[in-house]
C-alpha cells in the first residue's frame, strides 16, 4: 500500500487556476507565470475590457494582480489545511498602463504564525514599474 502525500496549498491553487475554477482570475485573464515558496509572478494580458474611462488599464486590475501575486507566494510557504486572506494592502500607482500586459512580482518579506507581509512590484510589458505595493495577509487553519 502506498500513502500519497496530500497536495500543498500552492499545488491545490495552481490546479484550480489551470482548470479555470477561480472566477476573478478567469475574468481578468490572470495567470501564474512562475511560483516558488515565498515568490510569485502573476500576469494579466492586455484586454480592452479592462480599461477605465481614460482608456488605460483600471487601477483595480493592477491592484488585483499584486494582491494575487502575494497570495500565490504565500501559499508556497504554508501547510496543508491553511487559508490565507488579505488583511490590508497599500499600493502606489506610478505610471498608467496603456496597451500592454502587466506582471506582478511578489516576495514574502515576513511570515509569522498568524500574519505575513508581501512586497509587490508591478511592471508593464516593457519592464517599466507601474506600481509598488505592500500587503499584509492573515494565516489561519481550516
Amino acid at each position: 500500500m502506498t500513502l500519497e502525500t496530500p497536495p500543498t496549498p500552492l499545488q491545490e491553487f495552481l490546479q484550480k487556476q489551470a482548470q479555470g475554477r477561480i472566477p476573478l482570475w478567469t475574468t481578468l485573464g490572470m495567470e501564474v507565470r512562475e511560483a516558488q515558496p515565498g515568490r510569485a509572478w502573476v500576469r494579466v494580458p492586455f484586454n480592452t475590457g479592462l480599461l477605465n474611462a481614460n482608456g488605460v488599464l483600471h487601477g483595480g486590475v493592477v491592484f488585483a494582480a499584486g494582491d494575487a501575486a502575494v497570495a500565490v507566494a504565500l501559499l508556497g510557504l504554508v501547510e496543508a489545511g491553511t487559508r490565507v486572506s488579505t488583511l490590508e494592502m497599500k499600493i502606489n500607482f506610478l505610471k498608467p498602463v496603456d496597451g500592454t500586459e502587466i506582471i506582478a512580482e511578489a516576495a514574502i518579506i515576513h511570515k509569522g504564525s498568524k500574519t505575513a507581509v508581501g512586497d509587490v512590484t508591478v511592471r508593464d510589458g516593457s519592464g517599466a514599474i507601474v506600481a509598488k505595493a505592500l500587503a499584509t495577509y492573515a494565516i489561519s487553519h481550516k
